[in-house]
């Protein structure tokens, strides 16, 4: 089994068209999880990076959401269009694309203290 150096989640989540916080699904989650694959197939990733659909990632007002591990790092409104920035700047690079990063007082969900 592959040791990957990083792993790249894309929330893929649907919900009912009726709930206020909308779904990833609707704004293009599949979309972009496809890009990442083969984006990073294309760059000789494959075996490097692992691209995974996820499912909810509780940050759906803010989608579609990516999160880059080990990092931690949290994206929202993210687009196909930036997918090859967050490859060549976050994943290659080491650096986050701020204007797409969920400060983590922003993120949603219960704060667990160190």
């Amino acid at each position: 089994m592959a040791k990957f150096q990083r792993h790249v989640f894309v929330c893929i989540n649907e919900r009912d068209p009726s709930d206020a916080r909308g779904c990833c699904a609707s704004k293009g989650s599949a979309d972009v999880a496809a890009a990442f694959k083969s984006k990073l197939y294309e760059r000789g990733l494959k075996r490097i990076v692992r691209p995974n659909k996820a499912g909810c990632l509780d940050q759906c007002a803010r989608g579609v959401t990516v999160v880059v591990y080990p990092e931690a790092v949290w994206y929202g409104g993210v687009t196909v269009e930036d997918v090859d920035e967050i490859i060549d700047k976050h994943v290659v690079g080491g650096e986050p694309v701020e204007r797409l990063v969920i400060p983590d007082d922003r993120l949603t969900g219960r704060r667990v203290e160190d």
